[in-house]
């Protein structure tokens, strides 16, 4: 089907989004979004210090949303940073992993969190990472959609190793962004290739 001259130029349009991610440490944060980001995989990932920027776009119908991407560290120590990072962000994607029960309980503290003190209209996506571990699996599907239900927030089972649901849950956060005003282009400059850490420890995927 053609496009009339205005679906042409709204299908143009390029929407930025910041976009934070967040999360206990290890739960792989880090390993979602190299993988959205660079469709990369490594088992084993140096834990982010602070926090690391990437960008990535994804296409809709009537837009192109582009994201800048604040991936934040989940080690305790780097909590107190995390408004800095948040404040100001349209979505944040929230990583538990389902293999890690208190990680779940953790990520509804992050819920808490951003409804308390971010923007009142910040979408919210909830990611049960590692669903390729199903026969480690401590938290149920079911308790979590219930959850996400329950805080009318977006959740989807992802796995980083596998690339299930990935591109799928920073697609459905992009649908439920505003798409006007278009917010003014801006440079940005993405991070290098992230390191590999060859000893054994806390992988993620």
């Amino acid at each position: 089907m053609l496009l009339n001259h205005f679906d042409t130029m709204s299908a143009n349009r390029v929407c930025h989004f910041k976009l934070v991610l967040l999360g206990d440490s290890a739960v792989g944060k880090s390993c979602l979004v190299v993988r959205f980001v660079r469709d990369e995989f490594f088992e084993f990932q140096e834990p982010t210090i602070g926090a690391a920027f990437l960008t990535q776009t994804v296409q809709l119908d009537d837009a192109t949303v582009k994201y800048e991407i604040w991936d934040t560290a989940g080690q305790e120590r780097y909590r107190s940073l995390a408004p800095m990072y948040y404040r100001g962000a349209a979505a944040a994607v929230i990583v538990f992993d389902i293999t890690k029960k208190d990680t779940f309980n953790g990520a509804k503290s992050w819920v808490k969190e951003l409804q308390r003190r971010g923007d009142s209209n910040v979408v919210i996506a909830l990611a049960g990472n590692k669903a390729d571990m199903e026969a480690k699996r401590k938290v149920q599907t079911e308790e979590a959609q219930q959850y996400a239900k329950d805080n009318d927030i977006i959740y989807l089972e992802t796995s980083a190793k596998t690339s299930l649901n990935v591109k799928k849950l920073f697609m459905e956060v992009a649908k439920k962004l505003p798409k006007n005003p278009v917010a003014e282009t801006r440079d940005s400059v993405p991070i290098g290739p992230p390191s590999k850490k060859s000893s054994s420890g806390g992988g993620c995927c």
